[in-house]
């Protein structure tokens, strides 16, 4: 899958949630390259901002979008690596 590929369905999932994909274009197509990286190296798409234990139970959290990713957003008002911000 390319990058624009990938982007559009994020995209997607984030208007659904009602958040966004960051504005600044380089955060996205950097997050964007780290996540088609892990799915070539470990087979899932996992965040490139966390670390992948190879432990599959646990691996699992980190699948992009994450266990994580909505309490960062209401807490911090985006995702730790920056992919998903709240809307503005």
């Amino acid at each position: 899958m390319n990058a624009e590929q990938l982007r559009a369905p994020l995209e997607r999932y984030a208007k659904s949630q009602g958040f966004q994909l960051n504005p600044d274009e380089k955060i996205v197509d950097f997050v964007i390259r780290g996540l088609r990286h892990n799915e070539q190296k470990f087979g899932h798409r996992y965040c490139p901002c966390r670390a992948v234990t190879g432990d599959p139970e646990q691996d699992r959290k980190i699948i992009c979008p994450c266990a994580y990713h909505k309490d960062e957003i209401k807490h911090m008002g985006h995702c730790l690596c920056g992919l998903f911000v709240a809307k503005s």
